[in-house]
C-alpha cells in the first residue's frame, strides 16, 4: 500500500514537474496578463477587458490650446532607419498641423540611462511635452512623472512606460496581433513541429517583452508542436545581433529550423547571419523590421515574411495626439482621436492609442515600400 501510494505520489509529481515546464513562458517575455487571438480566421476572439483610464496627468500644465507648442521626441536611440522614420513622420504632422515644432534628439545607443538624462536636460531647458519610445518601461518612470510634475504633457510610442509616467501611448499594433502575424508565419515557413530561437534586444525591453509574452501565448493555443530553444539578448546593436543569431546557429546545428528577430535591428542581421552560413532555405528569419533594411533578404528569397505597421505613421500619430492633449480634444474616457490623414484612431487599454493591425511585407509588396 506504501509503495502504491509513493508511486502515485512520484507521478504526480513528474507529471506536475512536466506541465509547469510546459507552461513556462520564454525568455524575455513579461509576466503580464495574456490574451492570445483566435487561431483561425473563422473564430471568434475574446474580447478584452475594458479599463479605465489610467495614464498620468500633468500638475498646472499652461493653457496652450490652439497656440504654438515646442516638442521633444526622445527615441530609444537615434541613427537607424526605424526611428529616422517616426521622425520623419512627426515633422509631417508638424507641417500639416502648422502649430507645431518637434525635434528629435537622443542617446546613439539603447541605453536607458543615457534616454533619461537628455530628458532630464529638456524638462529643465523647457519644452511644452515629450514624446518618447522607452528603453525601460519602469527606469524611465520617475523622470517622465517628473515632466507630468512641471507641467509638460508626455506622450509615449512604440514602448511604453508604465501607464501613470504618462498621459497616453501610441501603440502601434495590438501586442496578440503582432504575435499571430510572427507565430503563423514561423509555422508556416519553417513547419509545425520544428526548433526556433529568438534574438531580441534586452529582457525589460517593453514592446519586446509583451511581443514574446504574447507570442507564447498564441504558439501554445494554436501552434502547440513549435519548439522554443532560447532567447538571446542583443541590445539595438547590429554587429551584436549577427554575433548573437551566428552563435545560435552554431550552437544548435541542424535542430534550429527559425529565427525570431524582434527588433529592426535584429531582423536583418539574423538576415545576415542565415545568408553567412548559406542556410536561406533551411533556417526561417521572421521579424520586425523597415522594409528597406529586409529588401535585399527578401529579394534573394532568404526571407519571406517580414512583421511591421508604417513607423512614419507612426510617429505622424503620436504628434497629432500630443496635440490633441494639448488642446483639450482628448481627455481621459475619450474613446477616439483624430488624427490628420490617418482619420480616426480608437482608444484601447484605458489610455493607448491603437494605430491599427500589423503588415506582412513580401517579395509581391516590398518594393512598394520606401523607409
Amino acid at each position: 500500500m506504501k509503495l502504491g501510494l509513493a508511486a502515485a505520489f512520484l507521478s504526480a509529481t513528474l507529471l506536475a514537474g512536466t506541465a509547469s515546464a510546459a507552461d513556462k513562458r520564454w525568455d524575455g517575455a513579461d509576466d503580464l496578463p495574456v490574451n492570445p487571438l483566435a487561431c483561425s480566421a473563422g473564430e471568434a476572439n475574446a474580447a478584452p477587458a475594458a479599463k479605465p483610464y489610467d495614464g498620468g496627468r500633468p500638475t498646472n500644465a499652461a493653457d496652450k490650446a490652439g497656440k504654438p507648442i515646442t516638442l521633444v521626441d526622445v527615441p530609444k536611440l537615434i541613427g537607424i532607419g526605424y526611428f529616422n522614420a517616426t521622425s520623419k513622420g512627426m515633422q509631417d504632422a508638424a507641417k500639416a498641423l502648422g502649430n507645431v515644432t518637434v525635434k528629435t534628439d537622443g542617446p546613439t545607443e539603447a541605453k536607458i540611462d543615457e534616454q533619461i538624462k537628455f530628458i532630464d536636460n529638456y524638462i529643465t531647458s523647457g519644452v511644452d511635452g515629450i514624446l518618447f519610445a522607452a528603453n525601460d518601461p519602469v527606469a524611465i518612470a520617475p523622470v517622465l512623472k517628473k515632466a507630468l510634475s512641471k507641467g509638460i504633457h508626455v506622450v509615449g510610442y512604440d514602448a511604453n512606460s508604465t501607464p501613470d509616467a504618462r498621459e497616453w501611448f501610441v501603440n502601434q499594433a495590438e501586442f496578440n496581433g503582432i504575435a499571430k502575424a510572427m507565430i503563423d508565419s514561423m509555422a508556416k515557413e519553417a513547419g509545425e513541429d520544428k526548433s526556433f530561437a529568438i534574438v531580441t534586444s534586452t529582457f525589460t525591453t517593453p514592446n519586446q517583452a509583451r511581443w514574446i509574452a504574447e507570442m507564447w501565448a498564441y504558439a501554445q493555443k494554436c501552434h502547440p508542436k513549435l519548439k522554443w530553444l532560447e532567447t538571446v539578448e542583443a541590445q539595438e546593436d547590429n554587429n551584436l545581433s549577427f554575433n548573437q543569431a551566428t552563435t545560435l546557429i552554431n550552437k544548435h546545428g541542424d535542430k534550429l529550423a527559425g529565427l525570431f528577430g524582434m527588433t529592426s535591428v535584429a531582423t536583418p542581421a539574423s538576415a545576415e547571419a542565415v545568408t553567412k552560413a548559406r542556410l536561406c532555405g533551411k533556417v526561417a528569419v521572421v521579424g520586425l523590421a523597415t522594409p528597406n533594411a529586409m529588401k535585399p533578404y527578401v529579394n534573394a528569397d532568404c526571407v519571406k515574411s517580414v512583421v511591421l505597421w508604417n513607423p512614419v505613421d507612426l510617429g505622424y500619430a503620436a504628434t497629432y495626439v500630443m496635440r490633441a492633449v494639448v488642446d483639450g480634444s482628448l481627455k481621459p474616457g475619450a474613446t477616439s482621436v483624430e488624427a490628420g490623414k490617418l482619420g480616426k484612431l480608437t482608444v484601447v487599454n484605458g489610455s493607448e492609442i491603437l494605430l491599427g493591425s500589423p503588415f506582412i511585407f513580401t517579395k509581391q509588396n516590398i518594393k512598394d515600400f520606401d523607409f
